[in-house]
């Protein structure tokens, strides 16, 4: 039983109150672009979270097509060059 009351304290202690989620969707909120949400209209919480999941893949796709094209770009260079060099680090 004293197992359960410390496992019941240490929930109750850690839990994030409607406050502090409030807090954190408005700055989720200032991440995004605006083009992805009006930050003049006030976006419900579920809005803010769908948008920000689907900025972040967006940003995903954009960091893999980026990839490829450094990939690209690293297979017509001399690849004891400089430049070569900065694009190895880029990909890594």
């Amino acid at each position: 039983m004293s197992s359960r009351r410390s496992r019941s304290r240490h929930s109750a202690s850690s839990r994030i109150t409607d406050e502090q989620i409030n807090e954190l969707i408005s700055k989720l909120q200032t991440l995004l672009p605006e083009a992805r949400l009006h930050t003049n209209d006030r976006a419900t919480a579920a809005k803010v979270l769908q948008e920000t999941c689907s900025y972040i893949r967006s940003l995903h796709r954009e960091v893999d097509d980026l990839s490829e094209r450094l990939s690209e770009l690293l297979e017509t260079t001399d690849n004891n060059s400089a430049q070569a060099a900065i694009i190895r680090s880029l990909l890594m």
